[in-house]
């Protein structure tokens, strides 16, 4: 007698469990940052195909979250920062998201090379694959540079951009690049430094844990003293204009001095403080002597924020707001 077929298991998955593998916030970013490569290509995009063009870049994005929450999800479980992420916790199988990961990848792939152009659609799965697999699965747990060659992966969205306003990625693409990917490490340095215990825990290599806190803010120096000139640039090669070097030079100034009291600190020398209730104020709350890092950590999200937006405002006027090009 032929046994009974097990009862088909249905997914009790809820929608923004989905959504949440997309990692939101590092997506609007990445949106951010797509945009403003968009508009300050030369040319006028017509409207409606740069928006599908930034869709399929953030969709893209949203497809290597997901394929780095599933392959990492063990770890993000061990990790007070990341243990409540839908694979981490249980509520997203790990083969589910990636398989939603795969889906997300052909659909923007494809519709950006429909869309815009196939060298902009290559870039962006060759980011897919840089971020999910060069680092996820080989760099983050084998190197303490792991977020200096990874970075390179949130770099490319301002190159992506360009490449489908134009078909090509010129010099200045490149530039755009290179403020993000020097940016990355003071950034993800400065979170590590009050976070070093979760990282250690986990088994992940990252400078704190690796080199020790003191090495690690004087990379956060020198990668500064080196980022902000980089920043500067676009005002001189005809890319930002007058808002923008006000915001690159008096933002800089005070990432300068931000990162001085950082290296002056003792961030990290103690081990970060016990979990407070919830992912938000585990992330935030710190020992005094921790809060240089954290002021670091949370103004390099603003500046980056300030840069980008002010060169998109510079570049919309004539891009975007002429009848003409906007069918």
């Amino acid at each position: 007698m032929t046994p009974p077929a097990p009862p088909t298991v249905l997914s009790t998955t809820q929608p923004e469990e989905w959504f949440q593998l997309l990692k939101p916030r590092v997506m609007s970013l990445v949106v951010f940052t797509a945009l403003t490569g968009l508009f300050a290509a030369p040319g006028d995009p017509r409207l409606w195909e740069g928006l599908i063009a930034v869709l399929c870049i953030a969709v893209g994005a949203g497809a290597a979250g997901a394929f780095n929450m599933a392959l990492e999800s063990e770890t993000d479980a061990l990790m007070r920062r990341t243990r409540g992420r839908p694979t981490a916790s249980g509520r997203v199988r790990k083969n589910d998201a990636l398989a939603f990961g795969a889906v997300l990848s052909l659909f923007s792939v494809t519709l950006l090379g429909m869309n815009a152009s196939w060298f902009a659609a290559g870039l962006l799965a060759m980011t897919i694959v840089y971020y999910a697999v060069f680092y996820t699965l080989m760099l983050k747990r084998r190197t303490a540079q792991n977020i200096v060659i990874g970075g390179a992966a949130g770099a490319f969205p301002p190159v992506i951009g360009w490449a489908a306003a134009t078909g090509e990625a010129p010099w200045q693409a490149w530039l755009l690049f290179l403020i993000i990917f020097l940016w990355t490490p003071p950034h993800s340095w400065a979170l590590a430094l009050y976070s070093a215990g979760d990282y250690a825990r986990a088994g992940i290599p990252m400078m704190p844990v690796a080199r020790g806190a003191r090495s690690t803010r004087l990379q956060v120096l020198l990668y500064s003293l080196i980022l902000v000139p980089v920043a500067v640039l676009p005002a001189f090669v005809g890319l930002g204009g007058r808002g923008y070097l006000a915001v690159s030079v008096a933002g800089g100034a005070l990432f300068l001095l931000l990162a001085w009291r950082l290296y002056r600190s003792r961030a990290g020398d103690q081990p970060d403080k016990a979990e407070a209730v919830g992912r938000e104020a585990a992330l935030y709350d710190v020992r005094a002597e921790a809060k240089p890092a954290r002021n670091l950590f949370a103004y390099s999200i603003l500046w980056l924020s300030a840069l980008f937006a002010a060169l998109l405002i510079e570049h919309l006027p004539a891009s975007a707001l002429e009848c003409p090009t906007c069918v």
